[in-house]
């Protein structure tokens, strides 16, 4: 044994009357001893110290720890009994743990005054109970992004689990007008409940979301789900073609190994007719940030109906199609919500078939972003150039659907 690491260890074991244990005794010199654990180092130290006489036999409770370790093997049982109780599945964990703040300050006593560079007794925790329940479960300690974090608390003697959500990507497509893509609280009561939505909080009984989120909540035994849309389209406009990309978030699921094909299936079953998707796959948690950025290279056909103030000749659509960048400041509608801004987006494509004198229909390919409605009628001068500009009257578009996002 070095000179220094025997005079230290003979200065440790005066300063605790020897009351410390093997393993917190081990941890003082985690990083000057090689050995497989602080467990060895500290019988290791303690066996060279008896050796040469000079070693201060335990006779209560460490000093450090108040031979917390001993308590291990009860606390990895009880961690067992919560996670099989409680049904959850999961094929990668991580452990955290509390410890009295006592024990944090008599550590860092030592460590200072005998200038110690080394873990903190924190961390040799998780890695022993990570290291036997990963034995004793077959399954695989995960520090970047667990299923499950299990926290003990060796203070209070108690045991929580979290379980962080699994992320669904697929794409829905709207089949019929009238329902919002989220949850719409009430305006009245802002989602308390009241007569005007018969308490039930929201201004539409349907939504996207829910038509979605509910089987696959009931299959992955979570406790909710939260709707990432790649945009979102009016609650009057159809999601149609291909349909509209979006992450499902099932939080706190206790079943992560889901058949996506049977959730699928289930979903249009249950909202046949309304909502349908297709193409579910798991993703990563980043996935829903991504799906959420704009890009220039986002872009989305539409396709109108437009009804004319008054009558106009056939030929003169075709001046539509000199209508490129458009500048739009926020619409009316939505300036309550968004930032009064000027946006400029490009029509990339743009189509008609005249249906009568005063109606017509546009398929336009567009820069996301593009305000359809307002690309019709103008918006009070807002949207500029515009099809009532151009057309020189009136025009509303009285039905849109969304054709395609390409994201």
């Amino acid at each position: 044994m070095e000179i220094q690491i025997k005079d230290i260890s003979l200065e440790i074991m005066d300063l605790t009357n020897g009351n410390i244990c093997k393993r917190c005794l081990g941890r003082s010199f985690s990083k000057t001893i090689a050995g497989p654990g602080n467990l060895i180092r500290g019988e290791y130290l303690r066996k060279t110290l008896e050796d040469t006489n000079e070693n201060i036999p335990k006779s209560s409770a460490c000093y450090i720890c108040n031979d917390l370790f001993d308590d291990l093997d009860t606390m990895i049982d009880k961690l067992i009994e919560v996670i099989e109780t409680e049904d959850i599945h999961f094929s990668n964990f991580l452990v955290g743990c509390r410890v009295d703040p006592e024990i944090i300050e008599r550590e860092e006593y030592i460590h200072n005054k005998f200038d110690l560079d080394v873990e903190n007794i924190k961390k040799e925790l998780n890695r022993e109970i990570g290291k036997e329940l990963s034995l004793r479960l077959s399954k695989e300690v995960e520090f970047d992004n667990p299923n499950l974090v299990l926290m003990v608390d060796f203070k209070k003697g108690t045991i929580e689990t979290q379980i962080n959500p699994i992320f669904i990507e697929s794409r829905y497509r709207k089949l019929i007008r009238g329902i919002p893509q989220t949850k719409w609280p009430c305006s009245k009561c802002k989602g308390r409940g009241c007569e005007k939505c018969n308490y039930t909080g929201k201004m539409y009984p349907e939504t996207v979301e829910e038509l979605i989120s509910e089987d696959a909540i009931k299959a992955a035994n979570g406790t909710g789900a939260k709707f990432h849309g790649a945009g979102r389209e009016d609650i009057d406009v159809r999601m149609l073609g291909t349909g509209r990309t979006f992450v499902l978030e099932i939080k706190e699921p206790k079943m992560r190994d889901i058949d996506l094909k049977d959730l699928e299936n289930s979903v249009n079953r249950h909202a046949e007719g309304k909502v349908e998707v297709s193409e579910m796959k798991f993703v990563a948690k980043n996935r829903r940030a991504e799906i959420k950025e704009s890009s220039r290279d986002t872009y989305k056909v539409y396709k109108a109906t437009v009804e004319l103030e008054n009558e106009v000749d056939p030929s003169l659509l075709d001046s539509l199609k000199s209508m490129k960048i458009i500048n739009q400041r926020t619409p009316i509608r939505v300036s309550h919500r968004r930032a009064d801004k000027i946006r400029t987006r490009e029509v990339k494509k743009l189509e008609y078939k005249m249906i009568d004198p005063k109606m017509f229909e546009l398929l336009i390919e567009c820069e996301g972003g593009l305000y359809i409605k307002e690309l019709i009628s103008g918006d009070e001068n807002r949207s500029k150039p515009s099809v009532s500009e151009i057309l020189g009257t009136s025009a509303r578009c009285v039905q849109l659907d969304v054709m395609h996002v390409n994201i």
